[in-house]
């Protein structure tokens, strides 16, 4: 049994990254352990880890599983966590009250979980106390689930491998993607920033970035295959390469990929601290690269900002931002905004309000601060009331949805480019255009899997709609 330790995770040495390509195998005596059974698969948080469930997929198809949408008909459940907010914490735990009621009358179900919740002590120390859970693991041993799983049929006994170091690179794990035209890829995985609120340094390793050729052929090969649209991947996309001591960096990195053929190109997520002035100037060369950006501001004050360890102030943020949009035409931008961050005034807080009202975002992820047990920032006072929390959460998300609107209300009456990704709740089409709006079409299902033109006819806050242009 090996358990998480965040002051081990915490560690960060010269060690060179190991870069894997044959670690990931499957014994033949375990091969067929999942024939004639169903897995069902619950994913939770950020990109990242969806395409952990899309490699878990992979992974249980080579033992012979086959998956379903019913948590009542399966074999195994695995529950892919986040440990990003206490939300995502109250959710996990909610949802593994309902598997706890099904393995009282489906005794043998097993019930695995791993991600980045896997990683905490304090949570780690739960599981390790709840029977229900048959297997444990984290995100640096993913590829061992085949292993892992046989031994918890095998012994029946509770399987609990969750490493905490810094990390290797795994090459050659199988993948199952959800989508057939649009796929993610990872260019790097962990993060070296520490931000004193965020956890993800101590549940993912240090920053470790992929070979430049492993991701090209990566994506040569999704072109190979029809896909239209890839999104690079990593905590921190635009540090790529800055672990290689090769002289090559995420500009590099865009301009390679573009050159694949592939149709549009994406990346998340960045931090401001790492936005080159050659990043700017590939993305803007290229036309396959989308004109999108997700750039997190998580404060507008500089106050708050350092005690956040986000390494910039929000005169250099707004720097950045307007050479984004100066310089790439039709540029998009998001962000991501924590509230009530401790020791936040409401001088700090009109702040950001005011850095807002100047870069009137596309769109906004907010948050009210969750304080995560071995960060800094869990041990700094919060004086704020709930209702004081909410109150600013509430003004902020006005004039986040004030700027969203106006900026789609620009699209009406225009003709905008839009991959179709399927059939939504309302049986209409829906896709994304480049500058990443969604967009719901009438149309003929013959449209999915491709990037047609539509005329945009209506707007709302979040979406657009459109119809297909006529030829």
């Amino acid at each position: 049994m090996n358990l998480p330790d965040l002051k081990k995770a915490k560690i960060r040495t010269s060690e060179k990254v190991n870069v894997i390509k044959d670690d990931y195998k499957i014994p033949d005596n375990i091969k067929n352990i999942g024939k004639g059974k169903k897995f069902y698969l619950k994913t939770y948080g950020c990109q990242m880890n969806v395409h952990d469930s899309e490699n878990i997929k992979g992974m249980l198809n080579d033992l012979m599983y086959t998956e379903t949408e019913e948590m009542d008909e399966a074999d195994l459940i695995l529950l892919n966590t986040c440990a990003i907010r206490e939300n995502a914490h109250n959710k996990f735990f909610g949802f593994l009250g309902r598997v706890k009621h099904l393995k009282e009358y489906k005794p043998n179900i097993i019930v695995g979980v791993c991600g980045c919740m896997a990683q905490e002590e304090n949570v780690c120390d739960i599981l390790k106390k709840n029977p229900v859970v048959n297997l444990v693991f984290g995100t640096h041993n993913l590829h061992k689930l085949p292993q892992l799983l046989a031994d918890a049929i095998k012994t029946n006994e509770q399987q609990i491998e969750v490493y905490s170091i810094e990390g290797n690179v795994y090459e050659n794990v199988p993948v199952k993607r959800d989508s057939k035209y649009k796929a993610w890829v990872n260019i790097q995985f962990g993060c070296d920033k520490f931000c004193t609120y965020c956890i993800v340094p101590y549940t993912r390793g240090k920053q470790r970035s992929r070979m430049p050729e492993d991701i090209i052929n990566e994506v040569k090969e999704l072109v190979n295959e029809g896909y239209l649209e890839v999104t690079l991947l990593g905590q921190n996309v635009n540090a790529y390469g800055k672990d290689l001591d090769m002289n090559y960096t995420m500009a590099n990195l865009l301009s390679d990929v573009a050159k694949t053929g592939i149709k549009r190109l994406r990346f998340v997520t960045s931090h401001p601290w790492d936005f080159s002035d050659e990043m700017i100037d590939t993305i803007a060369k290229y036309d396959n690269i989308m004109p999108y950006i997700h750039l997190p501001l998580q404060s507008g004050s500089n106050r708050i900002l350092k005690l956040m360890g986000r390494r910039y102030t929000k005169e250099e943020y707004f720097e950045l931002f307007t050479k984004l949009k100066e310089r790439i035409p039709g540029c998009s931008i998001t962000t991501d905004i924590i509230v009530a961050f401790p020791g936040e005034t409401e001088e700090d807080f009109n702040d950001t309000l005011e850095m807002v009202n100047k870069c009137q975002y596309d769109s906004a992820f907010t948050f009210i601060y969750s304080p995560r047990e071995g960060t800094p920032a869990a041990k700094m006072a919060n004086p704020l009331t709930e209702d004081e929390k909410n109150e600013r959460l509430y003004k902020l998300n006005e004039l986040v949805n004030k700027y969203a609107l106006e900026n789609n209300l620009k699209y009406k009456g225009k003709k905008v480019q839009v991959l179709i990704e399927g059939v939504g709740e309302k049986n209409t089409l829906f896709g994304y255009t480049d500058t990443m709006k969604l967009v719901n079409v009438e149309g003929s299902e013959d449209y999915i899997g491709k990037i047609v033109d539509v005329i945009i006819t209506d707007v709302k806050t979040w979406s657009l709609d459109g119809e297909i242009a006529k030829k």
